[in-house]
């Protein structure tokens, strides 16, 4: 495995470099900000994700040691799990109050980001796994070797999650676009 770009930056943040510290969240708040948003579809959720995931960054630096996987694999995977929790507590909740529902219709004035909030709905519509592997390999660009060590599985289990993700995603674009 090649060195992990990170593994110096992540000694300096667990030695307590404030400005280690300050490159790190530079450096990786934007991607771990997309994905949570990506997952739960809640920018004010996602921002709660990514502050928790750098507090056990910042907690577990000191002990951080490279393996499997590179430390931008392990954040991902960090990212994923709270994000899983907070899925399913909103699973688990519940009320008598009905939630204010919001009009799905496009405004009037959305139509150049219509098509990305489609997609973005439709992803929020397939299993759990592929919209992982779709927004890991898509969305945060990384490599199918570090998309699947992020997920813990073989690369040929990713690229089928891929490729089932991708289908899904067809068949809820298409039937989304024939209802319009």
């Amino acid at each position: 495995m090649s060195a992990d770009p990170d593994e110096e930056l992540v000694r300096r943040v667990g030695a307590g470099d404030p400005a280690a510290v300050q490159t790190l969240v530079a450096r990786k708040l934007p991607r771990i900000l997309a994905l949570a948003v990506r997952m739960l579809g809640d920018a004010a959720e996602a921002e709660d994700v990514a502050q928790e995931a750098f507090l056990r960054i910042w907690r577990h630096a000191s002990r951080w040691r490279r393996g499997n996987a590179r430390f931008d694999s392990w954040i991902h995977r960090v990212t994923l799990n709270l994000c899983y929790d907070r899925l399913r507590r909103k699973r688990e909740w519940v009320t008598d109050d009905l939630p204010e529902m919001v009009d799905p219709a496009a405004l009037p004035d959305a139509h150049p980001q219509e098509d990305a909030v489609r997609v973005e709905r439709a992803l929020q519509g397939i299993a759990p796994r592929q919209r992982e592997a779709i927004i890991l390999v898509y969305y945060q660009e990384m490599s199918n070797i570090d998309a699947a060590a992020t997920l813990e599985i073989s690369i040929d289990a990713l690229e089928s999650l891929l490729s089932r993700g991708r289908r899904s995603l067809q068949a809820i674009l298409a039937r989304d676009g024939a209802d319009e």
